[in-house]
C-alpha cells in the first residue's frame, strides 16, 4: 500500500471508528440525564455495573465533547453534554481546603479523596475547553488559573495533598507531571495573556531531559532528585511506554506553540518516539508492554505485561505527528505496525467503543468499556488529533 492509499485507509477507518462507534457509545449509555453528570463505569454493551463517579473521568467528558464542539462542529449535542456534566461537576468536585475529590456518589456526595493532583487538572482542562466554546455562564479562566498554580504546589509538595515525607523516601519527580503542567500551559495559553506560559513549557521540556535514559533511549518515568542512582530501586527503574510516547508528543506541541522547532529540540523527541517505540514493543506477540524494567528485572506490576487501549492511542498520536512533520518512511512503517495490531486488538465493532485491558497475546482480559481509569479520552483524543494532523497531507 502506497503513502496515500495508507493515509486514506486511516483516515477513513479513523473518522468512521470515531464517528460511528466511539462517540455514539458514550452519547448513548454514558449521560445521566436523571442525576447529571456522567455515568462511565460501563461492561461491553454500555450497562452500568458502578454509579459512582470519578472527578477527572468527568472532566475528561467535558474536554472531549467541548473539543469536538469546537474543532470539528458545533453540534447542540456536544455542547449540552460537555454543560450538563460540568454543571454536576463544579459544585460538587472541590473539598474545603481546595483539593479535589476522586470520586463522587451517582448524586454528587464525596466518595473518595485521591492524593494526588490529576482530578484537579482535568477539572482544569474542563472549564478551559469549555470557554472557548463562548456557552459559559461565568467567567472560569480564574478558576483554572488558581488551579493551575494549586497543582504545581502540590507537585511541589505532596504534603499538602496529604502525603507525608519520610526520612528515608527517595525524593523523585514523575513524568506524568511534566505532562500536566505543560498541557495546563499550553491551553491557557489560548486564553489568557500571562507572560508565564513560555518560561513553563521551556522548563517542562529541560525537565523532560532530565529523565532521558541513554541505555534505552527512553524516559524513566520516575527521575530521583537527589542524585542517587536510579539502579537503586525498581520505582525507579520504571519504563512506561505508553507515557513516555505522550510526553513526546505532547512537548511537541509545546515546541509548536513557542516557535522553537529547532533540530535539536525536535530531534530529542524524535530520539524519544524511536528507542521508546523499540524498546517497548513486544517482539514475540506485537504491541506495546505497559511497564518495563530499565536494567531487564522484574517489574513489580503485576499488569506489567499487559496490553493496554491508551499506550498504543498515543503511539499512533505520536507516530502521526512524526511522520506528518519529517515525511520519514521510519515513522511511517511504526506507524502502519501500531495501527494494525491496535485495530486487530482493541475497537469492539458490535458494541461500540474500545476494549481497554487485553493479556499480552492480545487476547480481551476485561470486557469493560469504562471504569475509573477509562472513560472518553484516550480513544477520541487520539482519533480526532490524527485527523486533524493528518487532513493537511493528503490536501
Amino acid at each position: 500500500m502506497d503513502l496515500s492509499s495508507f493515509l486514506e485507509a486511516v483516515q477513513s477507518r479513523y473518522r468512521r471508528n470515531l464517528f460511528e462507534s466511539v462517540i455514539p457509545f458514550w452519547e448513548k449509555h454514558s449521560l445521566d440525564r436523571e442525576q447529571g453528570g456522567q455515568l462511565h463505569c460501563l461492561g461491553r454493551d454500555g450497562s452500568v455495573y458502578d454509579t459512582r463517579k470519578y472527578v477527572w473521568m468527568q472532566g475528561r467528558a467535558v474536554w472531549m465533547f467541548s473539543r469536538l464542539y469546537n474543532t470539528v462542529e458545533q453540534r447542540p449535542e456536544w455542547l449540552e453534554a460537555a454543560r450538563g456534566i460540568l454543571d454536576f461537576l463544579l459544585p460538587r468536585a472541590f473539598a474545603p481546603d481546595g483539593r479535589c475529590y476522586f470520586a463522587l456518589t451517582r448524586d454528587g456526595r464525596p466518595a473518595a479523596m485521591q492524593r494526588k493532583p490529576y482530578a484537579a487538572f482535568f477539572v482544569a482542562l474542563a472549564l478551559i475547553e469549555f470557554h472557548k466554546t463562548g456557552a459559559a455562564r461565568e467567567n472560569h479562566i480564574p478558576l483554572a488559573k488558581d488551579l493551575f498554580r494549586r497543582i504545581q504546589e502540590w507537585i511541589a509538595d505532596a504534603g499538602l495533598l496529604g502525603r507525608p515525607s519520610y526520612a528515608g523516601q527517595i525524593p523523585y519527580r514523575q513524568l506524568a507531571d511534566i505532562m500536566v503542567v505543560a498541557s495546563l500551559a499550553l491551553e491557557l495559553m489560548e486564553v489568557d495573556d500571562d507572560p508565564i506560559y513560555p518560561g513553563v513549557l521551556r522548563r517542562c521540556l529541560g525537565e523532560a531531559r532530565e529523565h532521558w535514559l541513554p541505555a534505552r533511549r527512553t524516559l524513566l518515568e520516575n527521575l530521583p532528585l537527589d542524585g542517587s542512582d536510579y539502579r537503586a530501586l525498581p520505582e525507579m527503574r520504571l519504563l512506561c511506554p505508553g507515557s513516555a510516547l505522550e510526553v513526546a508528543w505532547f512537548l511537541w506541541h509545546a515546541l509548536e506553540k513557542l516557535g522553537e522547532e529547532s533540530a535539536q529540540n525536535t530531534q530529542f523527541l524524535l530520539d524519544v518516539m524511536e528507542g521508546t517505540l523499540e524498546t517497548g514493543w513486544d517482539s514475540r506477540h506485537g504491541g506495546l508492554l505497559y511497564f518495563m524494567d530499565a536494567e531487564g528485572l522484574p517489574a513489580l506490576q503485576l499488569e506489567a505485561s499487559m496490553k493496554l487501549w491508551w499506550p498504543h492511542t498515543e503511539a499512533i498520536y505520536a507516530l502521526a505527528l512524526a511522520y506528518c512533520k519529517t515525511r520519514d518512511a521510519k515513522w511511517l512503517e511504526w506507524w502502519r505496525r501500531v495501527d494494525e495490531y491496535t485495530f486487530d486488538v482493541f475497537p469492539d465493532w458490535e458494541h461500540g467503543e474500545w476494549f481497554g485491558y487485553c493479556d499480552r497475546t492480545g487476547e480481551v482480559a476485561s470486557t469493560l468499556k469504562g471504569g475509573p481509569y477509562k472513560g472518553f479520552f484516550h480513544v477520541p483524543r487520539c482519533l480526532l488529533f490524527t485527523l486533524q494532523r493528518t487532513a493537511g497531507v493528503l490536501s
